[in-house]
């Protein structure tokens, strides 16, 4: 039965077992019996197979881990190696003399069992036939994640479209979609330098969220060319359609959204980008009157730079703002209208937004 994984420069390269136990001898046994079908590792207690499992080299297809064990037994790694994302879907091959803990390893998701003292011939097939389900459940998410990155692409591609339609008919510039990606993407890369947000952007995906905002505007699809390219002030019935555009953006983007979607990081920031970016931090904006942190942060970010971005545009209806006074006027609206953290990050570093308008 072949042990090979993939191929590294064109070669066969072997899987890696690691072997933790802390009787030497036992460690011996085992890397004998397989050091000819698997790279092994070995570990002689459970700090030092954490400390391995951690490591980028080792990278192990299966653990073979011995349960009494001094300092940590081999439950508690189990434990602590199904907690860990890096480290939780890593089959574990429990040694043990005791059967009586049969149940238990299994209940922590421990993958088969392997007695001492070892059957060279059961031993061996147990492996190999876990490394044989590891490659077949490898290829399938590889090709579970091939599909779901173009049916993504392919939304993308259509959402996209749609929303460089939008600009066509709109009164702002077509430059306004590729202006408000790069500025939320300088605000995301801001914002990491800060504890309050890092967390939150990195497990979100900021890049995705930068590749979502193009859609802010998309459910102006439906507002009428009357309204949409009025050179004038909006009545409040013209604004109450105006108004619309969060919600039937949002709307769009549910619509795409099949029930394996639920995860799906581009549809979730399109969606929240297109509902939220006109919600206020004071709880007065819309469509939901959401307020301070109940607003997702990427809708924070992208209601900060399309704000930026109309101030210090060309508009039938003004003329282009400066930098500064458009700061001034952000600043202003800080703690009211935006978060006022993210504002004093984007305070700091303004003259990046200065570098993009050539200003």
């Amino acid at each position: 039965m072949s042990s090979d994984f993939g191929l590294v420069n064109g070669i066969d390269a072997k899987a890696t077992i690691l072997i933790v136990d802390d009787d030497e001898i036992n460690r011996m046994i085992l890397d004998d019996m397989l050091y000819e079908d698997y790279n092994i590792e070995q570990a002689e207690n459970g700090i030092e197979a954490l400390k391995k499992l951690s490591d980028e080299a080792c990278k192990p297809s299966l653990v073979l881990l011995d349960i009494i064990m001094p300092e940590m037994n081999g439950l508690e790694v189990l434990q602590r190696m199904r907690s860990n994302e890096t480290t939780k879907k890593i089959p574990v091959i429990l040694i043990t003399v005791e059967k009586e803990y049969e149940a238990k390893g299994l209940s922590e998701g421990a993958v088969d069992y392997i007695f001492k003292p070892f059957d060279h011939n059961i031993v061996k097939s147990r492996i190999d036939n876990q490394m044989e389900l590891a490659r077949y459940r490898e290829n399938l998410e590889f090709l579970v994640n091939k599909k779901v990155n173009e049916l993504t692409a392919a939304k993308e591609k259509v959402l996209t479209a749609v929303a460089s339609f939008i600009e066509a008919r709109s009164i702002e510039s077509g430059e306004h979609v590729k202006r408000t990606s790069i500025l939320t993407g300088i605000i995301a890369e801001l914002l990491l330098k800060n504890p309050l947000f890092r967390d939150e952007l990195l497990e979100k995906d900021y890049n995705i969220m930068v590749k979502a905002t193009p859609l802010h505007d998309v459910g102006k699809i439906a507002v009428p060319d009357n309204i949409l390219l009025k050179p004038g002030k909006l009545t409040p019935e013209e604004f109450g359609i105006m108004e619309t555009h969060t919600t039937i953006g949002s709307e769009m983007i549910q619509q795409m959204q099949f029930e394996e979607d639920e995860n799906d990081l581009y549809l979730m920031h399109c969606y929240n980008i297109c509902r939220y970016h006109h919600e206020r931090w004071d709880g007065k904006g819309y469509p939901d009157k959401l307020a301070s942190t109940d607003i997702p942060l990427s809708a924070r970010i992208v209601s900060i730079v399309d704000v930026y971005d109309a101030l210090v545009s060309q508009r039938v209806y003004k003329p282009p703002f400066s930098h500064e006074e458009a700061m001034k006027i952000i600043a202003e609206d800080s703690g009211k209208k935006f978060d006022a953290d993210i504002v004093n990050e984007l305070l700091k570093s303004d003259y990046i937004f200065k570098q993009v308008y050539g200003i």
